[in-house]
């Protein structure tokens, strides 16, 4: 897949005005957090553009959630390529981060670890001035990611991609996707009511949005994980279950992701009818449909920075 190509979108990418001044405070937590960091050669991580993704996917956060957004993108991708050594192929020492990880959530101190102490301050930040309500429900889509990780540490040992039913049960955890979505809220100061966030067509368009970007992911960094033995990627599970060749997997894989992108688009344009038939107000009205705007900003962002960032370039 060419690296300047990306799905058709009925919707354009925006960027953040407060980027340039993100990108400092993001330099800053990074130097905090330096343990952290190490995991990456700075350089490196610098060709990946985590404040243009950051820009890209939340376009209408303040200066200071902005960076917020810029750590916590940060946060995902130092934390997954803990995993690419051998780490990653030690599921019990995986859960037991993992666990402390996910205390954290719950109120426990961070033991001292980098990484501990990295997320220990985006949780703090993440869920200041929330409801408790949204936090219980943010804690446990985090507790999924986390929890996740062992898995995929098992499935390298496996040595064989698992089948496609399997995938996607991992796939939807080690994305963060629902955690990022959660982020659309807090980063806009606004709460989705739970009777229209867990509506059939909110929960499908958040689906959607959720496995777009992993199927486009798992075709561009392919090349990559095919290179150190992962197997959860979806074009090694289409290669091996049509036995084609990865660029003709790649294609199915690419082809599916479109489709899941117009029915995205489509559905997001019944959302008048839906906010009519559940009788929802003009403030309900309007939060929700500042959500379902934030998954489609979301998706234009972030296709638009996988398209360009060095992360998926093999070296």
């Amino acid at each position: 897949m060419s690296d300047d190509t990306s799905l058709e979108l009925p919707f354009p990418h925006r960027r953040n005005p407060h980027q340039n001044q993100a990108a400092e405070q993001h330099r800053n937590w990074l130097q905090r957090h330096r343990e952290l960091a190490a995991v990456v050669d700075p350089s490196t991580y610098a060709r990946w553009d985590i404040v243009e993704l950051a820009a890209l996917v939340y376009p209408e956060s303040t200066a200071e959630d902005l960076a917020l957004a810029a750590d916590l993108m940060g946060f995902y991708f130092l934390f997954d390529d803990q995993f690419d050594g051998s780490l990653g192929r030690r599921p019990d020492q995986v859960a037991m981060l993992c666990e402390r990880l996910t205390a954290i959530t719950y109120g426990a101190r961070p033991a001292g670890t980098s990484v501990e102490r990295a997320f220990a301050d985006l949780w703090r930040r993440i869920t200041k001035g929330m409801t408790a309500r949204w936090k219980a429900r943010a804690a446990y889509h985090w507790e999924w990611y986390f929890a996740c990780h062992p898995a995929e540490a098992a499935g390298r040992n496996a040595g064989q991609p698992p089948d496609r039913d399997g995938y996607l049960m991992l796939r939807r955890g080690t994305a963060a996707m629902e955690s990022i979505f959660d982020m659309i809220e807090r980063l806009g100061r606004f709460e989705v009511p739970q009777h229209v966030l867990h509506h059939p067509l909110l929960r499908e368009l958040r689906q959607l949005a959720a496995d777009i970007p992993s199927f486009t992911n798992d075709v561009r960094s392919y090349a990559q994980e095919a290179q150190r033995g992962d197997v959860a990627n979806l074009v090694m599970i289409v290669q091996r279950d049509r036995s084609c060749s990865a660029e003709e997997a790649c294609a199915v894989v690419w082809d599916e992701a479109q489709r899941m992108a117009d029915r995205f688009f489509e559905l997001r344009e019944q959302l008048p009818d839906a906010y009519r038939w559940m009788e929802l107000d003009r403030a309900q009205q309007q939060v929700a449909q500042r959500y379902a705007d934030g998954m489609a900003l979301w998706l234009a962002g972030y296709l638009r920075w996988e398209s360009r960032t060095a992360r998926y370039h093999l070296d």
